[in-house]
């Protein structure tokens, strides 16, 4: 999969011609049927805050709200207008920002974890992973508002806070406020993505100095060297957590940090290509079945979970289709073809605009509530795919 045919960034017109195909109509279901429906459903009408979950009737839940929805959800609307939706993106993002802040943010700096639909705390514990959110979030209103030195600013004072209370050695950070446990990827990989949006928006060159930490940490700390598998769980002493936890490895993971490696060769010195790519390849050759990406492996490869959530196929896609530019390889353009065209059954459903999110390895997908967690996943796919055919057109 990985041998580059460095002749061509294009795909085939053959495959090039179904990504269009897909484009279109995953555009036109985002523009007409999703953006609208989240924007009624998805929203508190009373102060603005982002609902956690919406029913297959269409309505939203009366469910507690995690921090990390509501900057998601803010990353999502902000990118409405490029998909055609005429609705406030304004108003939404600004009172989006406004709900966070209101009922998430501790004195402290940091935001906690989950408040009730009224904004009463629920849990004022601060974990990486929101704190990570808050980041991409800012980054998605600077540029929704046309306000960069505002919200870099909140931005810059937020990362000071997530130094000072998770900075830990060897440039890593704790996922909690714990000193002790064990170290994780997937709030890194956040806190990645958040610098590279901020590497590539704001003023500040210390953003591209996080960066390379994070991409370094990534390589020597993450990513196994026996096998170049990005784990999940790590021991304070970067030996593989305890038990079946460090033995994890998410093939949605693998794609979604080959996706960031890939974009952060604009801002490091190290070689990213070869990591980035043999992390596409555990995904697609051991994660993917029927067509779709399983929840996770052991780290001998075999299938741990073989449920397919949602989220990952869309990771599959990102990394499909930045790879394939870059490349040129015809296999990665039919990988990002068959990840787009996986989509799709995932959001067929009787009221248009939401989605399920697990699917079993028969194929049925489980008929269950919206996360609108997902459609940031979503969303973020497909900017790449629409990005990605615009520069290879």
């Amino acid at each position: 999969m990985t041998k580059a045919n460095n002749s061509s960034s294009k795909a085939s017109l053959a495959t090039a011609a179904r990504l269009e195909r897909l484009r279109l109509e995953l555009t036109r279901w985002l523009a007409e049927s999703a953006y609208p429906l989240w924007a009624r459903a998805g929203i508190d009408s009373r102060n603005g805050g982002f609902i956690e979950t919406v029913g297959q009737s269409g309505e939203g839940l009366p469910l507690p709200r995690r921090a990390r929805v509501h900057p998601r959800q803010i990353y999502a609307f902000a990118q409405a207008r490029a998909f055609g939706w005429g609705g406030d993106v304004s108003a939404i993002v600004t009172r989006g920002v406004d709900y966070f802040e209101t009922f998430y943010l501790r004195p402290d700096g940091l935001f906690r974890t989950l408040a009730d639909i009224d904004g009463t705390p629920l849990d004022d514990q601060a974990v990486l992973y929101d704190q990570a959110f808050a980041l991409l979030g800012y980054a998605s209103a600077a540029i929704a508002l046309d306000a960069r030195e505002e919200f870099e600013k909140r931005a810059r004072a937020l990362y000071s806070a997530i130094e000072q209370r998770f900075g830990a050695a060897d440039d890593a950070f704790r996922s909690t406020e714990s000193a002790a446990g064990h170290f994780e990827s997937n709030p890194h990989m956040h806190l990645l993505e958040a610098c590279l949006a901020w590497a590539e928006l704001g003023a500040d060159p210390l953003w591209a100095v996080r960066v390379n930490r994070l991409v370094t940490l990534a390589l020597t700390k993450f990513i196994r060297p026996d096998t170049g598998a990005l784990g999940e769980a790590y021991a304070d002493d970067w030996r593989p957590a305890p038990g079946v936890a460090g033995r994890i490895v998410e093939p949605g993971h693998q794609f979604e940090w080959a996706w960031l490696l890939l974009r952060a060769q604009n801002h490091v010195t190290a070689p990213l290509r070869a990591a980035a790519l043999r992390l596409i390849a555990i995904g697609e050759d051991h994660g993917v079945r029927n067509q779709v990406a399983v929840n996770s492996l052991l780290d001998d490869f075999s299938i741990h979970d073989p449920k397919a959530r949602f989220w990952p196929q869309t990771e599959r896609l990102k990394a499909a289709l930045l790879a394939a530019q870059l490349t040129g390889d015809e296999r990665l353009w039919d990988m990002a073809a068959a990840a787009a065209d996986s989509l799709f059954p995932y959001i067929d459903t009787p009221v248009q605009g939401l989605w399920l999110d697990v699917q079993l390895p028969d194929g049925t997908l489980i008929d269950a509530p919206s996360p609108a967690s997902t459609f940031y996943h979503l969303v973020g796919a497909a900017v790449v795919l629409r990005n990605t055919l615009a520069a290879t057109g």
